[in-house]
């Protein structure tokens, strides 16, 4: 299957993120893709977005239409209504047809997801979402690996400083190539969103869910000794076979292999701790993938 193959159309009418409706201030902010970050004030009463040099919103990606999807602003709602891209349009990871856009959905156009904002100061909302922005990962929606840097620094300091337990979890996905050449990139990246969503609903409250970089996670264990992180990991690699991945009409099977490491005295720095689960990591896939090693 390839980017290109998509089949019915879901019409979705309102947001699972929030019942508000649209002000009459609005904007895209580009949490994931290349523009990070930039914003576009929706004060038109039309923006058309796509591959083309015409439109508005210019996306040049290949998984793009030139003209793939359009905001229509009425005043006193706004809404997106697709063109009859060959991808399709996502909000909140559901294709749509037309959709009435509410506070803090996430539009995915191509490789391209944007939050709209609206209501009475979109300014400050944009500013909170920049901040944010510097520690959540825009596609997972977990934190990204600078925040994961700093906690794993901060929380090695503390385990050493009061002689409590700490763990680390370090995993990737197998043969993550093979999905992306088999099913696409848009395939890729919905496994590795929907992958951070099992995931960060079945870890304690304290446990640091991050993405470490491409198809790579990492999970910081306070307070957890070496047994109990080999539990959790292995209950985390059972969790994520027995899953459905599923993106359009292609079931993807995707397994994990899994690196553990624990905070021992001779570990001085955060990279060092790293690279002991990373070995484990890499021992697991050498020992078959889908497994656990540390």
């Amino acid at each position: 299957m390839s980017d290109t193959a998509r089949n019915n159309t879901v019409v979705t009418a309102i947001s699972r993120i929030s019942d508000r409706p649209a002000g009459k201030e609005a904007c895209l902010v580009v949490i994931y893709g290349l523009d990070l970050g930039k914003k576009y004030n929706v004060d038109q009463p039309s923006i058309v977005i796509g591959r083309s040099s015409r439109v508005d919103i210019q996306i040049d990606q290949e998984s793009v239409s030139r003209t793939h999807c359009k905001l229509l602003n009425t005043g006193k709602s706004i809404m997106l209504r697709d063109l009859g891209s060959t991808n399709g349009t996502y909000v909140n990871d559901e294709l749509v047809d037309e959709y009435v856009l509410r506070d803090g959905d996430l539009i995915k156009v191509g490789r391209c997801i944007f939050k709209f904002l609206s209501g009475d100061n979109i300014e400050n909302a944009y500013h909170e979402e920049i901040y944010r922005l510097t520690t959540i990962d825009g596609l997972t929606q977990v934190y990204n690996k600078r925040y994961f840097m700093e906690t794993l620094e901060r929380e090695m300091g503390r385990a050493q400083r009061y002689r409590r337990d700490l763990s680390l979890i370090l995993f990737d996905i197998d043969h993550f190539k093979t999905i992306n050449d088999s099913f696409g990139h848009l395939a890729g990246d919905h496994v590795l969103r929907q992958l951070a969503s099992v995931i960060r609903l079945r870890i304690r409250r304290e446990d640091v869910l991050s993405r470490y970089g491409g198809e790579e996670f990492a999970i910081i264990l306070p307070e957890i000794d070496r047994y109990n992180a080999l539990q959790m990991a292995e209950k985390i690699r059972g969790l994520v076979e027995m899953a459905t991945f599923r993106f359009e009409d292609a079931d993807i099977p995707v397994t994990i292999s899994i690196g553990v490491s624990s905070l021992q005295p001779e570990v001085t720095g955060p990279e060092e701790f790293i690279k002991l689960a990373d070995g484990h990591m890499y021992e697991a896939k050498e020992q078959g993938r889908n497994r656990v090693a540390g």
